[in-house]
């Protein structure tokens, strides 16, 4: 039986910021913004967290879901680097604001931006055994940015937001090749977020590594699958991205290593990679959620033909990689188109760099612990969408955050 994907969406905030405008107001290189390949960068305000990020990122599939299928759903599992407690989880929160059925295992990961994709993989490989014939498991990578001034070209690059995965028995959106995956890890400090209001990061060490475990991770697969040529094995390709620059850094580096020419690299990537770029470019780097940003964006821009393979990599600074790949096909494609993400997108608010500016230091407090804290929402009302109900963050009372929707 198959299994894999049944549902995508991907939630970026209601708010961005054009990366311009970003270099402009921080003085840095301009002459670096062709490399990062960025064109805006979703911004948070001060009512979201990694709670409500998740779930206006779930709720629409839920919500899709008959009675049955959502109690189905036995499997609930947070991925992120944005934890709220050293105890209580994420998913917690998560599974109270989207009703989901009690008979259920709550879990929450952290591996950094990898994440999401070993609890896909663990997922789908308890759908696969037959353990619990029917069960759903819903895998939800949610994430704010730490980042100011301090950050230097990483604040431009950093995303916001929470991309939503389904997975089960009838996998609409992408079919796993169960058992096609290559992996590779071991341990460096290439980037971490050691306090809750700021992240730190060796950049050059971090390019490294993405790279250096695309090859293993690739070789790994490779001695898994026979015949898995990179060059023709996927139809299309969804990497995690940082920003746009690594990503085509990495797929020229494995085409080199198939002795392909420049030309032919050039070609190639327009073909099977620049449409999981769109996304990305819109949002900025979605942490463990990025590469799944990245596959709906291949979804709702290429033009998917029928039985197509895509191959996906995913990498976690820390470090943790796998290579892994599925099938899609228009119908896939319709799946990920019917949720909008593309106009939800182009219908965020556009902020100048004096409001993105004013909003950070409120921003910077998201995961800090405090005892009590009410959050003034009306402030903000005018940045909530018109006839969309969202979820927000409204106060925190002896630790307990509550939340509702707007």
């Amino acid at each position: 039986m198959a299994h894999g994907i049944e549902a995508l969406n991907v939630y970026a905030g209601i708010a961005q910021i054009p990366v311009a405008a970003l270099f402009t107001g921080r003085g840095l290189d301009e002459d670096r913004l062709t490399n990062l390949d960025m064109r805006r960068r979703s911004i948070g305000l001060p009512f979201e967290d990694p709670v409500t990020n998740a779930v206006n990122a779930a709720k629409p599939i839920v919500d899709a879901l008959s009675p049955d299928e959502r109690d189905a759903i036995e499997v609930l599992v947070t991925s992120t680097e944005s934890g709220l407690d050293l105890s209580k989880s994420v998913t917690s929160y998560v599974h109270e604001y989207l009703g989901l059925s009690r008979h259920c295992r709550l879990l929450e990961v952290k591996q950094a931006c990898y994440a999401a994709t070993g609890t896909l993989q663990l997922a789908a490989g308890y759908l696969a055994s037959g353990a619990s014939p029917g069960a759903k498991a819903l895998v939800i990578a949610t994430d704010v940015a730490l980042v100011d001034e301090r950050a230097g070209y990483a604040e431009p690059a950093t995303g916001h937001g929470a991309a939503a995965i389904l997975l089960g028995g009838r996998p609409a959106v992408l079919e796993l090749d169960l058992g096609a995956f290559g992996l590779y890890s071991y341990e460096t400090l290439d980037s971490a977020r050691p306090t809750p209001q700021f992240d730190i990061a060796d950049v050059d060490r971090s390019l490294f590594a993405y790279l250096d475990c695309l090859t293993h991770s690739f070789a790994d697969y490779r001695s898994r699958v026979e015949g898995a040529d990179f060059r023709t094995a996927f139809a299309h390709l969804a990497m995690h991205t940082p920003f746009s620059g690594l990503v085509r850094a990495a797929h020229r580096k494995l085409m080199r290593e198939e002795s392909a020419t420049a030309r032919e690299i050039d070609a190639d990537f327009e073909r099977r990679v620049r449409p999981s770029l769109r996304f990305p470019s819109e949002v900025g780097n979605l942490c463990s959620g990025s590469v799944y940003l990245a596959l709906a964006s291949l979804l709702s821009t290429a033009d998917i033909p029928a039985g197509a393979r895509v191959g996906l990599y995913s990498y976690g600074s820390g470090c943790a990689a796998e290579f892994f790949s599925g099938v899609v096909d228009q119908d896939s494609a319709a799946a990920v188109r019917a949720l909008d993400i593309a106009g939800r997108l182009e219908r965020r608010r556009e902020l100048t760099f004096e409001e993105y500016a004013a909003l950070l230091p409120e921003n910077l407090k998201a995961l800090v612990p405090v005892q009590n804290r009410v959050i003034d929402v009306d402030r903000y009302a005018a940045y909530l969408p018109a006839g969309e109900a969202l979820l927000v963050h409204t106060r925190t009372k002896d630790f307990h955050r509550t939340y509702e929707w707007r």
